[in-house]
């Protein structure tokens, strides 16, 4: 007879996961017309806290991505976002 065991399995790494800083914050990439974080936690549900434009990152973020770069941070779970690149710049001035 075979022993069962509650060996925890491996899931495959999120594929939008383009860095890790220091400090263990992720670094993904937005999909298309995304507003809300789709990070899970330990139970396998979705943050959804709602993805905020940043201005105020440390210098790791700057020194990575550049002084002016375009970052979204998770107003939960604090992990920042980058644009999609599909989709148009929102660091513009607004003109109608």
């Amino acid at each position: 007879m075979a022993e069962e065991t509650n060996a925890p399995v491996a899931s495959a790494p999120d594929p939008s996961v383009v860095a890790t800083l220091g400090d263990g914050t992720k670094v993904k990439i937005r999909l298309l017309r995304q507003r809300a974080c789709n990070e899970k936690d330990a139970k396998n549900n979705i943050c959804a806290g709602h993805l905020k434009r940043w201005y105020f990152f440390g210098d790791e973020v700057k020194r990575k991505f550049g002084p002016d770069a375009e970052i979204y941070r998770c107003e939960h779970c604090k992990v920042l976002y980058l644009p999609n690149p599909e989709e148009e710049p929102r660091s513009g001035t607004l003109a109608w």
